[in-house]
């Protein structure tokens, strides 16, 4: 474990140097220093990844005796919609996701979120100094955001620039989140900067042709995570948000 942070460490103040590199080389050839930061939630602002997939685990178990890992349930949820979610459990483990699901799932959840939701560390230093424009692109749904961020005191900060995979046609994997964001917040997509925590969102900013940063600060990550989000295209991976300020500072 020891090891393992460490590892991570180096690597993201390898990074740290590379992407200072690379926004000077920007600002001096075709592509910008970013105008627009677009953070995701769950995993990225708040600690609640592992929360949510826990509540899932219970319920499914309670509810339909449908018994998955913490990992099954992390490579075929994390980032994704709820709609997502039963339309795989439907076709994948052959249950009809009843309502008694859902509504004993969001329970759970809710009194997890009570008990111990926390905000990311740095999160709040980075929102209060960040010169850029900012905004939330999350596949939670309204009501979800309003009470976690509310409960961690970031509601204030980003509202009203909190949008939602409901708002779109097709959540994350799709482009569709990141593209309604930035034509919300009137910023090109070559001047915005997704921060994600999910194999998922970094395919989504990736489809709307944005660059994107990996995030691996939450509890449910690990190095392999990070390793995960470089593939699928992040030009660089963080695990705290005091990296992803230093990345930001010249811009």
């Amino acid at each position: 474990m020891k090891r393992n942070c460490v590892k991570v460490l180096r690597n993201a103040r390898r990074e740290i140097k590379a992407t200072k590199c690379s926004l000077t080389e920007n600002r001096n050839g075709a592509a910008m220093a970013p105008e627009l930061i677009i953070f995701d939630c769950d995993g990225v602002l708040i600690d609640s990844e592992t929360l949510s997939l826990r509540a899932l685990l219970e319920t499914l178990t309670l509810i339909h005796g449908v018994t998955l890992t913490m990992q099954d349930v992390m490579s075929r949820f994390m980032g994704k919609s709820e709609a997502f979610e039963i339309a795989d459990l439907e076709a994948k483990n052959g249950i009809k996701v009843s309502d008694e699901y859902l509504a004993k799932k969001k329970q759970r959840r809710l009194q997890l979120f009570e008990e111990s939701l926390v905000p990311l560390p740095g999160i709040t230093a980075l929102l209060d100094t960040m010169p850029m424009k900012k905004c939330v692109a999350s596949s939670s749904v309204p009501e979800r955001l309003q009470h976690s961020l509310e409960l961690v005191g970031l509601w204030d900060r980003l509202a009203p620039h909190i949008f939602s995979s409901t708002q779109v046609k097709n959540g994350k994997p799709a482009p569709d989140l990141f593209l309604f964001a930035a034509q919300q917040m009137q910023t090109p997509t070559s001047a915005c900067l997704v921060i994600e925590d999910s194999v998922a969102g970094v395919r989504a900013a990736k489809a709307a042709n944005m660059r994107v940063y990996g995030f691996i600060g939450g509890t449910h990550c690990d190095a392999a995570h990070g390793d995960l989000l470089r593939q699928e295209g992040a030009e660089a991976v963080f695990a705290h948000m005091d990296e992803i300020a230093e990345a930001l500072r010249d811009c």
